[in-house]
């Protein structure tokens, strides 16, 4: 339902013959649609400024000469003439074109290849023939297809890789490292016939192959001061062999007498020194059973001192008791030990002693309630004398003062007294504060 060629206006919309108004759409009467030159010239004669005039444009003239001015106006935007898809503004089409358009014709200066502008982009930057400076910073300069060559075999920075050891270096100083080169081969010093030998591996060399080198005789730790040519060394072992067995005798005689010294210093290093001692015994069920079948068997504490420079003592416990209390009590007892400063110390030992089973109830639940005894040494009992140097701290001839009955059986499973399988035993002294002085 197109209109006739002689319709006024071709927008004016229309739908089974009937046309409708393009502004509010209301039906028309094709009979009264007619063309009005006269209005149509004073519409065309009406002043008009450029449609970019926002833009910048300063045209402005009547309606009728608007599309002429467009043909020309530098704000009116056009499609690219190289058909590269981009549309911008007249005004902006001659950069476009000399500098943005893809499909521009460039000449390249140094092959004088011809590309588009979006292959330039790519030839750039690798075209073979362009001069550039050697990527090692060398200073030569060449065309970029002699470029690999040169790094390759003719540059003085290039890096290679050392003939004997393999790590890189620059090669005009790859000289100088040969001179320092773990790996490189050298004679043998002693000029024993060895064609090379690894600079490194010289001193090895020297050690174990070397058959001119001079050796330390093997027992020179035990003395021996014989040194000889290695060819020699196997004669000197087989004519010294008494004489090298008497010197490692002696050796090991002097180090077992070194290390009971060590031993003995580490165990009083060890030794506590504030008049204190809590003993963990670990395992009670146990080691309670052992007792059980072991009659009056008896269990040590580490030993302690009393004070700095004071007394040595030590605590036993027999678990399954002794004496009086065999088989139903734990009995506890302490006794002095030959200390390092019993020569500077009053005799008898006579300080008051305290014995404790710890409760190992939780403080925040019930108030610990410790099994507590304390005595003062009779200055009359022999194991508070002075002891002699030979008493060994585990000789059972030496029982202790102390209690037989301390706690029995049945009280000591009352409370927490053993915890995790294990019990703790304190034992502390009084030591006036003079003696400390």
């Amino acid at each position: 339902c197109s209109p006739a060629p002689s319709d006024p206006d071709p927008s004016l919309s229309c739908s089974e013959g009937v046309f409708k108004c393009p502004e509010d759409q209301l039906p028309l009467d094709y009979a009264k649609i007619y063309p009005d030159p006269e209005l149509e010239a004073q519409v065309l004669s009406l002043p008009i400024r450029c449609i970019h005039s926002e833009e910048g444009c300063r045209w402005s003239g009547l309606i009728k000469h608007l599309q002429a001015h467009l043909g020309t106006c530098g704000f009116n935007v056009i499609p690219c003439p190289n058909r590269c898809s981009a549309k911008l503004s007249r005004r902006d089409l001659p950069e476009h074109i000399q500098h943005g358009c893809p499909k521009r014709r460039v000449k390249c200066e140094f092959c004088a290849g011809d590309f588009t502008g979006e292959a330039f982009e790519g030839h750039q930057g690798t075209c073979p023939q362009e001069s550039v400076y050697c990527e090692n910073k060398c200073g030569a300069r060449m065309m970029r297809r002699l470029l690999s060559q040169h790094a390759l075999a003719e540059c003085p920075k290039r890096t290679q890789p050392c003939t004997y050891c393999a790590k890189e270096f620059v090669f005009d100083t790859i000289q100088n490292h040969q001179y320092q080169c773990p790996r490189y081969p050298v004679p043998c010093p002693n000029q024993c016939g060895t064609a090379s030998i690894a600079r490194e591996d010289v001193p090895t060399h020297l050690k174990e192959s070397c058959n001119t080198a001079m050796l330390l005789c093997p027992f020179k730790d035990a003395g021996c001061k014989h040194r000889c040519p290695k060819l020699a060394m196997g004669r000197h072992l087989e004519e010294s062999t008494k004489a090298h067995l008497g010197m490692v005798c002696a050796l090991v005689s002097r180090q077992r007498q070194e290390i009971l010294e060590l031993r003995r210093d580490v165990e009083e290093l060890s030794v506590s020194s504030d008049g204190t001692l809590i003993w963990k015994i670990a395992d009670y069920t146990r080691k309670l059973q052992e007792a059980k079948a072991r009659s009056n068997y008896e269990f040590f504490s580490p030993p302690f001192y009393t004070h700095k420079y004071g007394y040595k003592l030590q605590v036993s416990a027999f678990l399954n008791g002794n004496g009086s209390g065999e088989s139903s009590h734990l009995s506890v007892y302490i006794r002095v030990l030959p200390g390092e400063y019993d020569n500077l110390l009053e005799w008898p030992f006579s300080y008051r002693v305290t014995f404790s089973l710890l409760d190992q109830s939780d403080p925040s639940l019930s108030k610990p309630q410790h099994i507590t005894e304390t005595f003062h040494p009779d200055p009359n009992w022999k194991n508070f004398q002075k002891p002699g140097a030979s008493r060994s701290s585990l000789d059972e001839s030496t029982l202790g003062f102390g209690y037989p009955k301390f706690i029995s059986h049945e009280d000591i499973k009352k409370r927490n007294y053993v915890r995790d399988n294990a019990i703790f035993i304190k034992a502390s002294v009084e030591i006036p504060q003079k003696i400390l002085a």
